[in-house]
């Protein structure tokens, strides 16, 4: 996965309504240079319309807003604009609203209170067309997003490619995989795409969602 870089930058609308946690995520925001905040909403309604009008690469989306919820204003900004990337940030890790979240069309999905780094692989996945779930929420959810598959439909998987899986089930980055193995982000990178084939599925998140439900990790 690709970090965004000053030639390819990002420019980010924020929709919260809790001022300390705007100039938060505004301070947070401004240390790196490729990214931009275009905006700050203070409501779900204000966020559609400052979306449609500033078309940014990425909104961060909070879930109890006033006017307009987070899930609802999601699904709204990508009924006009599916090529906007949303990323919830949100206190809110009730199982039925996180997939209520999702099912909305919110990219990745984020725990208040998260470091810098997992905000910025969110979105990076999100850009990137991946989906990015919170290590605190990931496993809750993965459990009940697809049926049991039988393990004897997947090609083995070698001792290293079950040891990456199950960073991948945590919610890790590929770089923060490789920090933890010991490994190159480029063998990651393999590993994963590895473990993907074998799994048949299509991104991390159905990789991780098999192997919860099979009980590979």
């Amino acid at each position: 996965m690709t970090i965004a870089t000053e030639k390819d930058p990002l420019r980010v609308l924020i929709v919260e309504d809790d001022p300390l946690i705007q100039l938060g995520l505004e301070q947070s925001l401004s240390s790196y240079a490729h990214v931009s905040v275009v905006g700050i909403a203070e409501d779900g309604y204000m966020g559609v319309k400052m979306a449609k009008e500033l078309k940014p690469n990425i909104v961060v989306m909070d879930i109890g807003l006033p006017r307009l919820d987070g899930i609802a204003a999601t699904q709204q900004i990508k009924a006009a604009l599916p090529e906007i990337r949303i990323v919830m940030l949100s206190s809110h890790t009730a199982e039925t609203e996180i997939i209520a979240a999702l099912s909305s069309g919110a990219d990745a999905y984020c725990v208040k209170g998260t470091n810098s780094e997992r905000l910025m692989a969110a979105f990076t996945a999100a850009r990137d067309g991946a989906t990015y779930l919170d290590p605190q929420i990931a496993r809750k959810v993965l459990e009940h997003l697809k049926p049991p598959v039988p393990k004897s439909n997947f090609a083995p998987l070698s001792e290293r490619e079950l040891d990456v899986l199950k960073l991948m089930v945590e919610g890790l980055s590929n770089p923060e995989i490789a920090a933890n193995l010991y490994l190159s982000p480029n063998t990651v990178k393999t590993h994963v795409r590895g473990i993907m084939n074998k799994l048949a599925v299509d991104d991390r998140v159905q990789a991780a969602v098999t192997a919860l439900r099979t009980g590979l990790v």
